[in-house]
């Protein structure tokens, strides 16, 4: 358990710094005389280079252990962050961008790899991944008004330096936190077997391929669309916010903003009784809701602005969880690393394709709507009659 709380530790300064530049990285692309579109860029590209970094995160946490990665990343990052800090042309930012996309790639994968080895059962699993999810969602609420905030009071400069040096002390506190010992792969093994049993006693999970569930059932390719397309509607919102009239007025509204959409996952991650619900139900259903309220924002709905972006961290904060405690419950321990990889790399991929579509279709036709099309179109190409009863039980 002490392992789990430093790793809830890290994960929530590494989203904290993340999220805290989300309300200040377009005012400060504009500030530099970068064109709505380049921000665009700017944006995708950092998700973009995850990719690499995914990779060689996958097979790297399963052969050499999550904690390199771990404090690796961190420091890596905190010190990118400084040259930000120090930025004069939109090129410039973009090249710091991209370098920093890489670097924080091995830090999702490693960490949610260690906490799925520590996990005594399925049910074990479900909850560390949503106290992950519990981490990320209160980092977010405070990060981006924090982070206005403090451009504010301080300027663009110092903000970007005082991320930098947070990151930089967290990786260091992270050698001697992470006590990251074999015996854990070894414990997460044996007590992956005893937990995936049948009602009738039969092992449900065996070594498999890569990309085969427990009951042998694989994983078709097609499902990873859903994680691809939810991180590219939530990076057209995260591109859009920012560029609104009235948050263009005020930095801080755009804080306050999306502070929103993580109060609405935070309520949905505190009922905890979702875990007892199919994470494979969970994240069609979460889905589902999420594309409802895209749809309602681009036909200009009557709800308030406010209540929608609650309502996008509602589903949100139903389907990340979901997805991880999904894809951990079906996977051998000594292949989390690979799994959780390709999901970052769904992620990767989605958060580029998001904001450069927003950025060149916006002019004609609703970044939100786009969202909706993307997750609907990913939702009705899930080969549905592929998951059985593993998928579809908790």
């Amino acid at each position: 358990m002490r392992t789990a709380i430093w790793l809830y530790l890290f994960m929530f300064v590494a989203f904290f710094d993340l999220h805290a530049q989300y309300p200040i990285l377009s005012p400060f692309a504009l500030s530099l005389g970068a064109a709505p579109s380049f921000i665009g860029l700017i944006m995708g590209v950092y998700s973009l280079t995850h990719l690499p970094g995914n990779l060689i995160a996958g097979y790297g946490v399963d052969k050499y252990g999550s904690k390199f990665f771990i404090v690796c990343s961190l420091i890596v990052a905190g010190i990118i962050l400084l040259f930000q800090s120090n930025v004069k042309d939109p090129w410039h930012l973009l090249y710091i961008r991209s370098i920093s996309g890489f670097v924080l790639a091995f830090l999702s994968p490693a960490c949610l790899s260690l906490l799925a080895r520590i996990a005594r059962d399925r049910i074990h699993q479900s909850k560390l991944m949503a106290g992950n999810g519990l981490v990320h969602t209160l980092a977010s609420v405070v990060s981006p008004a924090a982070g206005a905030v403090l451009v504010a009071k301080i300027g663009f400069t110092t903000s970007f330096s005082v991320l930098g040096w947070i990151l930089i002390i967290t990786g260091i506190l992270a050698i001697f936190g992470v006590k990251e010992k074999e015996m854990l792969s070894h414990k997460a093994d044996k007590l992956s077997s005893k937990a995936l049993l049948d009602p009738h006693g039969h092992h449900a999970s065996q070594d498999i391929k890569e990309g085969d569930d427990g009951d042998g059932v694989s994983i078709p390719w097609l499902f990873f669309l859903i994680p691809m397309a939810l991180s590219c509607s939530q990076g057209i919102l995260f591109f859009e916010l920012p560029l609104m009239q009235s948050a263009r007025e005020s930095i801080l509204t755009s804080g306050v903003f999306f502070t929103l959409v993580s109060l609405g996952a935070l309520l949905s991650i505190s009922f905890w009784f979702l875990n007892k619900i199919s994470p494979f139900l969970r994240t069609i259903s979460g889905s589902i809701g999420l594309a409802a309220v895209f749809f309602g924002l681009a036909i200009q709905w009557p709800i308030p602005l406010t209540v929608s972006l609650f309502l996008i961290g509602m589903a949100k904060g139903v389907i990340y969880p979901a997805l991880a405690a999904l894809l951990a419950s079906i996977t051998s321990s000594s292949r989390y690393g690979r799994v959780f990889s390709l999901l970052s790399i769904s992620y990767s991929v989605g958060a580029f394709i998001g904001p450069m579509m927003a950025g060149q279709l916006r002019d004609h036709i609703s970044s939100y709507f786009i969202a909706f099309f993307i997750l609907m179109l990913a939702l009705s190409l899930l080969p549905l009659r592929t998951f059985k009863s593993p998928m579809l039980t908790s």
